[in-house]
């Protein structure tokens, strides 16, 4: 029997994924956009792009410069993002506890999610000294290089943890980006020996990160405490020793505190229609079939 592709359900409403996409299409890299790099970037025509791009700027989601005629994100778009920290059980509840260790610590904490393939940073509490790693909230990373996700990985079996590693195309960041599945394999058994994850400039040259996960009211993970430090202040070894005991109390009192509720497994909630949100897993949302109207 095989199974219906969950876009073609009759609940599935594809001219709002249609929509959406052009608020996912926008990047660090393209920022702004006219409306044939939008179609472009989206896959949807010209003129699909134009009615939705007219419509997400009456609803103030969406700027047009008057001379490049060209459109970007608006601040009320912050909304879409900001009302999920306003709502999260997980943000709301792990809060206090992550100030709590940014003090403790005197360095960055942070709370990140597992979402399909990546980590989702969801809660961030700055130190005050120097630190040029920026790790806004709603950055995304891969699960296999960074300390949260491993942390992540770590508490689940092994055959599932090697299945969502070999998932995804495993890119070398930087010369210490870990690759090689035995060594990714490896550092979730460190992680499940020690209760916390690690990783060294895998990411960001110079970023090391200590992260231990929180786990749901059934000992699944939801999420992971993150310390991060640079390698100017501290060595590998000195950051695991100091901060390992920390994201570890921090991790199992946000678990305990019962703020966070029995979750399914997050491997099991990627969003079916991921590969429909242009710009989010790289696919292009699918044009209807119409023909162009004039601008």
């Amino acid at each position: 029997m095989t199974a219906t592709a969950p876009e073609d359900s009759p609940l599935f409403v594809a001219a709002l994924a249609r929509g959406i996409s052009l608020l996912t299409a926008f990047t660090e890299g393209r920022p702004a956009m006219t409306l044939p790099e939008l179609a472009e970037a989206t896959g949807l025509t010209k003129s699909a792009v134009q009615r939705f791009a007219h419509t997400l700027w009456t609803l103030g989601y969406l700027r047009k410069d008057p001379l490049s005629k060209k459109f970007s994100l608006a601040p009320w778009s912050l909304e879409l993002g900001m009302k999920y920290a306003r709502t999260s059980a997980l943000v709301l509840g792990g809060s206090p506890f992550l100030h709590a260790l940014n003090r403790t610590s005197q360095e960055t904490c942070s709370l990140a999610e597992p979402e399909g393939g990546d980590m989702v940073y969801v809660a961030r509490f700055a130190t005050h000294k120097e630190m040029y790693v920026n790790m806004p909230v709603g950055m995304r990373l891969p699960l296999y290089c960074t300390a949260a996700g491993r942390a992540v990985l770590s508490r689940l079996d092994e055959p599932r943890a090697r299945e969502l590693l070999e998932r995804r195309e495993r890119i070398a960041y930087t010369p210490g980006t870990l690759t090689d599945m035995d060594a990714l394999l490896a550092e979730l058994d460190f992680a499940r020996r020690h209760g916390y994850a690690r990783s060294n400039g895998e990411y960001y040259p110079g970023d090391i990160t200590i992260s231990a996960p929180v786990l749901d009211a059934g000992g699944t993970p939801v999420g992971a405490v993150n310390v991060s430090v640079p390698s100017s202040r501290w060595s590998f070894e000195q950051a695991q020793a100091v901060f390992g005991p920390q994201v570890l109390e921090t991790a199992h009192a946000i678990g305990a505190s019962r703020t966070v509720g029995r979750s399914r497994p997050f491997f099991e909630l990627e969003p079916p229609g991921g590969s429909l949100l242009g710009g989010r897993r790289g696919g292009a949302v699918p044009a209807p079939g119409q023909d162009d109207i004039p601008d």
